[in-house]
């Protein structure tokens, strides 16, 4: 068993996935304080290159999980049926993540939208709050734990997930006025890091072309210089868009124009691109089925993403990526070749997801909401780093053979969550296992229709 806040690196250990064998180059570990007593994250954080730095200017990394709900019509995380809050956060840093990313849907701020799906004997302190009060409940006891928490604007409203920042009933201002509201109620408040300003733009949304209703690059430019006027402290994450041109990938994860047209904030070392990337398990991509799959993979993975961080531009986060499988088919090769592209190449990530009833990818919860999936956890407990803000233990190599020893094919589910996930993002698997119909990563070439012209 291996400590559970340990940096762990890959160093020069060589891994293989079904026959394909890596060898990851040394990676730089961060600079660390002159004494491990010394707290490292401490501060607002700000960029410098392709890093996360520390208000000393000492690089940190995230290495979070998602925690989908309050962005659903239950208005609160899910599983509070049964758990409570509390033995949820603590599970989560005892799993060794040190960040939350926290999707939430403009309709928490209507005080009519009443959160359910509670157990009110395990969480009597949340009874009769709003869902932006569950949201400060969920920081505030994040906060007391060492976690940090990213805001991730998920949707417009919980009806589902849309192309644009904006639709018919949550215009462009009702976003960013939502946005800096935040802003304002949070600002001093160390919890948050940041802000993720819209989840996967897709479809109509463009980036770079100046078109004021489709241009996602010039809309977050509008949304995070208004969040940092209010809060100067955050980070903000701009995802990418799902194509330019006949490049299809997933949504929110095609970063290749932000080389021609980056984003442009006021305050520039403020700025971290956010990707999102997917199995077959989710989506069976063309780039699954090719001859050279999967040398293939690190080659997309440059060109879309990477190459931000790599080249010094920008850090870059991998704010989902997850699937069931984490074994020797194609689901499962990608999942352990990004990991290990990840912990090689010093991204930072929040893996979707912590909860068991994403449809098609699962969580690192079992269905019982309380027992770990070890198969994944062990991947991913190979490359975590320490709570921000806390001493930095030693590296931890011995990790790393551990989790990547035989193959780690996840069971599958024997049970059903006493209540549905009605996300239709990730909607709870129907019977019989077949995947998430819902199209909501069910983008690749010559599967998306062309875009429409935006309102």
């Amino acid at each position: 068993m291996f400590s559970l806040f340990g940096i762990r690196s890959a160093g020069i250990l060589a891994v293989t996935f079904a026959g394909l064998l890596l060898v990851p180059r040394p990676f730089s570990a961060p600079v660390v304080a002159q004494s491990l007593n010394d707290p490292l994250g401490t501060g607002p954080l700000h960029t410098d290159a392709g890093n996360i730095v520390d208000a000393d200017g000492r690089v940190v990394h995230i290495s979070g999980v998602n925690w989908f709900g309050l962005e659903t019509g239950t208005f609160a995380p899910q599983g509070l049926w049964a758990r409570s809050l509390d033995s949820m956060l603590d599970q989560i840093a005892q799993a060794g993540f040190n960040t939350i990313r926290l999707p939430y849907s403009d309709d928490i701020f209507n005080p009519a939208n009443v959160p359910n799906g509670i157990d009110f004997q395990k969480n009597p302190d949340l009874q009769g709050l709003t869902g932006l009060e569950i949201m400060d409940q969920v920081i505030e006891r994040a906060g007391t734990r060492g976690l940090r928490v990213i805001l991730d604007r998920h949707r417009p409203t919980a009806a589902g997930q849309t192309e644009l920042w904006y639709t018919d009933h949550v215009s462009e201002q009702t976003w960013i006025d939502h946005w800096v509201a935040l802003a304002n109620r949070y600002k001093g408040n160390p919890t948050i890091i940041g802000a993720d300003l819209d989840n996967e733009p897709h479809g109509a949304a463009t980036w770079g072309d100046g078109n004021p209703s489709t241009d996602w690059r010039a809309a977050a430019e509008r949304a995070g210089d208004a969040v940092l006027q209010a809060n100067p402290d955050w980070l903000i994450f701009v995802e990418g868009i799902e194509h330019q041109g006949n490049d299809w990938y997933w949504w929110g994860g095609n970063l290749a124009p932000a080389a021609q047209a980056p984003v442009e904030l006021a305050l520039p070392n403020k700025l971290v691109y956010e990707a999102h990337d997917y199995g077959a398990g989710v989506v069976n991509q063309p780039w699954f089925h090719t001859p050279d799959f999967p040398q293939n993979l690190p080659g997309m993975w440059q060109s879309h993403w990477a190459y931000l961080k790599l080249n010094g531009i920008a850090p870059v986060l991998i704010g989902e990526f997850g699937g069931r499988s984490v074994g020797n088919d194609a689901e499962g090769t990608w999942q352990r070749m990004l990991i290990s592209y990840l912990q090689t190449n010093s991204f930072d990530y929040t893996y979707w997801c912590w909860n068991p009833n994403s449809g098609d990818t699962g969580g690192v919860l079992q269905d019982d909401w309380t027992t770990l999936n070890q198969a994944k956890l062990s991947l991913l407990q190979a490359y975590q780093w320490p709570l921000l803000g806390s001493p930095v233990p030693p590296a931890d190599a011995q990790a790393v053979v551990a989790a990547y020893t035989g193959p780690l094919d996840v069971a599958p589910a024997t049970s059903s969550s006493p209540v549905a996930d009605p996300d239709p993002v990730h909607a709870a698997q129907p019977t019989g296992g077949a995947n998430d119909p819902d199209p909501v990563h069910q983008q690749a070439a010559g599967q998306s229709p062309t875009p429409s012209p935006g309102p």
